[in-house]
């Protein structure tokens, strides 16, 4: 079976069109072209720059080399040599390392998807705030280990939800500078590359980050923080959807091929799945951060195995969240004496 991200009919579930599409193979590689001609102009050579824009190369022209060099970098490079003059070569990756090129590719995706996540997370942020408006004085149970405890509010369960939210988003601004960073090393991290980054409208750090790999072990922490809040948020959902509970109401819901009266919180089911998936894959990228001495092939490449999915969870995440969200039509008790009839 291939990844639930991208499955015929599993994507439906767990896919997120708008991010993969900045994780694609099509758009790494506009990414890596963008940087190989920005490099040649760096170089003085305007030419070169324009031949590399010009340049016709798919994916699938990457696959047969990267199979065998482990990684696409040095094909792409002998296609753009087939198909410019010789004389053109000499400006084409000079200095630059196959590492350069993709972590710089991936930063610049990152930059795109990170600030869909913004807008997301400031969307979710609206959504509860509307609720907390026209629900927030509505008496809930408050509930501990599960157990009925003392009667609260609505407003006061929401404020548990959106409270986290805030907190993340001043983590992504926190970042963001530790994140969005040119990889320009060269053979062994030792080259800097502030002209390149000006083009790319990309920091460049004091020093590569070949072998230091802490701010996308950091990114990660940080995406399964954000699943994790929105699993919460799917866990409440769930049990106060249940029969007998019914603290929730729902629009619409999950259908059963043999329980026709059920309705199923499948959307607040899905935030708990996808944030134990994402708490599942931190440590695999935890793994990553484990380089030999200047660069590594093998925590590198687990990284790619890792992250895209962890990115498209959490975007996931968050447009599932508003759609869960925007579904409710009753929250909370009707009366205080019915709460307190439940202690």
């Amino acid at each position: 079976m291939t990844s639930v991200f991208e499955h015929p009919w599993l994507s439906g579930i767990f896919g997120d069109p708008e991010v993969l599409a900045h994780l694609s193979a099509d758009t790494q590689l506009a990414h890596m072209l963008r940087i190989e001609a920005a490099h040649s102009r760096v170089l003085g050579n305007e030419a070169a720059a324009l031949a590399v824009e010009a340049a016709q190369i798919t994916p699938q022209d990457l696959m047969a080399g990267a199979s065998v060099d482990g990684l696409p970098v040095p094909e792409l490079v002998r296609c753009l040599r087939a198909k410019i003059s010789q004389e053109l070569h000499i400006d084409i990756h000079r200095g630059l390392t196959s590492q350069d090129v993709i972590d710089t590719a991936l930063v610049l995706s990152l930059r795109d998807v990170l600030s869909i996540f913004e807008r997301r997370l400031a969307e979710l942020q609206s959504v509860i705030s509307q609720l907390s408006q026209d629900h927030g004085t509505t008496t809930l149970m408050g509930r501990t280990r599960m157990q009925a405890a003392l009667p609260i509010t609505v407003a006061d369960r929401l404020t548990t939800w959106s409270f986290p939210l805030t907190d993340h988003l001043a983590r992504l601004h926190q970042m963001l500078p530790r994140l969005l960073r040119m990889q320009c090393g060269g053979a062994v991290g030792l080259s800097s590359g502030d002209a390149l980054a000006a083009r790319l409208g990309l920091a460049a750090p004091d020093k590569s980050w070949h072998a230091m790999r802490d701010g996308l072990g950091e990114l990660a922490s940080w995406l399964s923080l954000v699943s994790g809040s929105l699993g919460k948020l799917g866990m409440d959902i769930s049990l106060m959807a249940q029969q007998g509970i019914d603290e929730i109401s729902l629009v619409g819901g999950g259908s059963s091929s043999a329980m026709p009266h059920k309705k199923n919180p499948i959307l607040a089911e899905l935030l708990v799945t996808l944030a134990r998936y994402n708490a599942t894959q931190v440590s695999g990228m935890h793994q990553a951060l484990v380089h030999e001495q200047e660069r590594s092939g093998a925590a590198w490449a687990l990284e790619w195995m890792i992250l895209p999915n962890m990115l498209q969870a959490t975007a996931r995440s968050l447009s599932v969240g508003c759609e869960l969200l925007e579904k409710i039509e009753k929250i909370g008790t009707s009366s205080v004496c019915e709460v307190e009839a439940k202690i």
